[in-house]
């Protein structure tokens, strides 16, 4: 019996996103003079006093806001600043301290698992590798590189939602994802700007290039700057 003739299926378009050029680097080195200009020795907001405290601050940061996560370990690591303290406390009670976090129950625990890995492989110490830092629970490539720059004073570019938007509405480090943008960051940005430049491209997006409503009348890179985005008066 033959069969009737079916209409050939089709696939669905696939929508391509087309990045825009990225800037000349005398473009990205202004861009980077006017940062250093306005704020010379920018700093993290993440409170911490040493480096296995900054370690769990920026664990603990992820989906939440750094004042947040200030409130919660002004506290903890007034009793808790090493992982062996920390490890004594036991889950339950970093529970406690770290209730106001956003999912704080998995963030605790893994803050105790991170503790024991350290105590276990390191000798209590905070590895100064991206790779050793990632086998640590609840660590990622984000958090690694912070503590890297932080603690450790290597040139490295943490790529939050912040410094996504900012490097693609700048055209620094153009890219759909953020393993795209912290290698464009990386060969884009002179060396003489690394330590400091994530410091600066979160800031800008925090107080001043916002996700919804670009402050762009204070920017001061306003003039270089031809992002959709931007907000004209």
């Amino acid at each position: 019996m033959d069969q009737p003739n079916r209409p050939a299926r089709t696939r669905p378009a696939v929508k391509r996103i087309t990045l825009p050029r990225a800037r000349k680097p005398a473009e990205i080195r202004e861009i980077f003079e006017r940062f250093r200009a306005a704020n010379p020795e920018p700093k993290g907001e993440l409170e911490s006093v040493n480096a296995f405290t900054l370690l769990v601050a920026v664990v603990l940061s992820a989906q939440a806001t750094d004042a947040g996560v200030n409130k919660a370990t002004r506290p903890l690591f007034a009793i808790a600043d090493t992982p062996q303290k920390m490890l004594a406390l036991g889950e339950d009670k970093v529970r406690d301290y770290i209730k106001t976090i956003g999912l704080f129950r998995t963030k605790a625990k893994n803050v105790v698992a991170l503790c024991e890995k350290l105590i276990a492989e390191f000798g209590g110490e905070v590895p100064t590798t991206r790779e050793a830092l990632e086998s640590l629970p609840g660590v990622g490539r984000k958090t690694a590189n912070v503590v890297l720059n932080i603690a450790f004073g290597e040139i490295t570019h943490a790529v939050d939602t912040h410094v996504f938007r900012v490097a693609n509405r700048l055209r620094i480090a153009p890219g759909k994802n953020v393993l795209q943008v912290e290698l464009g960051l990386e060969k884009a940005i002179p060396d003489e700007f690394g330590r400091h430049a994530h410091h600066w491209l979160i800031l800008h997006g925090r107080y001043t290039c916002k996700a919804l409503r670009p402050e762009c009348a204070r920017c001061i890179q306003n003039d270089l700057c031809d992002s959709a985005d931007k907000r004209v008066a």
